[in-house]
């Protein structure tokens, strides 16, 4: 999906000037359907719908210009009022991650932590400055999605901890690093 200057969803600047990341929408705050950015097409193209009963509590997408261990551009979970729309781009302030391991059966542990972001122009989040200025049964219910999503799957998913906004940067810095590194060969 290149937008009219011809640059596309994945390869925008992972910045901007103000010290916000771009975090690109593919599901929206209310959806039922998983949503993927398939770069190939250029295009956000349907996953699979999520488990009878789940949604997505928020905009759920990518930070552009990021390579996450798992081969992906770098999660992003958006808390925002209202949803946005797939292919919308939200410039936020990274404010938490959500430490997470995961393994299919017969492999060992491995990281998928789960990055929290707040849209720049927010209401009630502009006043969020960490994973301790969100209610502990909004930190729960979060937990509870990302495992809901894989106890369906064969994976099985634990959580361990909620980490700031020091642990959020340094996890976008290093998936832009590791995008730079696959970009220039």
């Amino acid at each position: 999906m290149p937008t009219q200057s011809g640059v596309r969803l994945d390869r925008i600047p992972t910045w901007t000037k103000n010290d916000l990341v771009h975090v690109v929408v593919e599901a929206p705050r209310g959806s039922r359907l998983k949503m993927k950015f398939e770069p190939e097409l250029e295009a956000i193209v349907w996953g699979h719908p999520l488990p009878v009963g789940l949604e997505y509590p928020y905009d759920w997408g990518f930070v552009s210009s990021t390579l996450a261990d798992d081969g992906d551009p770098l999660d992003a979970l958006v808390l925002s009022e209202v949803p946005s729309h797939p292919g919308v781009v939200i410039p936020c302030r990274p404010f938490a991650v959500l430490e997470m391991e995961q393994k299919d059966e017969g492999d060992d542990w491995e990281r998928n932590d789960r990055l929290v972001l707040v849209p720049d122009r927010g209401g009630w989040t502009n006043d969020v400055r960490g994973p301790s200025g969100l209610p502990k049964d909004m930190r729960q219910g979060l937990e509870n999605f990302f495992l809901s999503t894989h106890f369906f799957s064969h994976a099985k998913a634990r959580c361990i901890g909620w980490k700031g906004e020091k642990a959020a940067v340094r996890l976008i810095r290093d998936a832009e690093r590791q995008f730079r590194k696959k970009a220039a060969g």
